[in-house]
């Protein structure tokens, strides 16, 4: 029998000393020779008790397991009268054994990977925050007061108010006007305002259902090439369309 030295911490649980031990006697994972593997294991056990350690239960099973297939294959077979017609492959009594192996070992090679890359993402530091206060030159940069969310909710609810108001229809026509133009009439309201200022709704007063989607993705362009800007003074208050830029000079 093979000398073999055990360290009991080394070992997480009775899968782990089994691949040990599989790898140990250079045998075919799903060929184990139970009856050598059975005495080492049982072996480990022993020794585990005789230097008074607690055996974990886990261990106990395992053995009791190791000891019910090996006492499975060493039974004499006996010699029936065979009916080829409803042959059927006799199930090996170390299956259900080598898909826990496998699977234990899927995990662990997993685990293993995991664990390199956690070490090779150590060697990553990352730089603290600059302060960049001395590149400051009080220039403000312009930022959209209300998000894409508040604009989609606030047309939502216009809609809604609308269809309740007044049922929205859809005219059939054969003139179709463009984002540009749209663009262009926005611009055109809020120029005829005198501080260029327009609550949200007031720019889709009188238009149909497509009309309305229109305007509204024009205004989005609008405010993408920052020529306009949407306000809100607080949450669920009225948004308000500000011009800005030359056309509005």
């Amino acid at each position: 029998m093979v000398e073999m030295n055990f360290k009991v911490d080394a070992f997480e649980g009775p899968l782990d000393l089994l691949l040990h031990l599989i790898g140990q006697l250079e045998v075919d994972i799903y060929d184990i020779p139970m009856a050598e593997i059975t005495d080492q294991y049982m072996e480990f056990v022993h020794t585990m008790q005789e230097m008074e350690l607690d055996v974990a239960s886990e261990y106990l099973v395992m053995a009791a397991t190791l000891l019910a297939i090996k006492s499975k294959m060493l039974l004499p077979k006996q010699e029936l009268e065979i009916d080829y017609d409803t042959l059927e492959e006799e199930e090996d009594p170390r299956d259900a054994l080598v898909e826990k192996l496998m699977e234990y070992k899927r995990f662990k090679e997993a685990a293993k990977e995991l664990k390199e890359k956690e070490a090779e993402r150590s060697f990553y530091f990352s730089k603290p925050p600059m302060d960049l206060a001395e590149y400051d030159d009080g220039t403000k940069v312009a930022e959209l007061d209300v998000s894409l969310n508040d604009m989609l909710s606030a047309f939502n609810k216009m809609l809604r108010r609308k269809k309740l108001n007044k049922p929205l229809h859809t005219r059939i026509t054969t003139q179709e006007i463009s984002i540009d133009e749209r663009m262009d009439s926005v611009l055109g309201k809020l120029h005829q305002q005198v501080n260029h200022r327009l609550r949200f709704d007031e720019l889709f007063e009188e238009q149909t259902k497509e009309q309305l989607v229109v305007t509204f993705l024009a205004l989005l362009e609008l405010m993408k090439r920052k020529l306009v800007e949407v306000e809100q003074s607080e949450s669920f208050a009225d948004l308000y369309v500000q011009g800005k830029g030359e056309e509005l000079s």
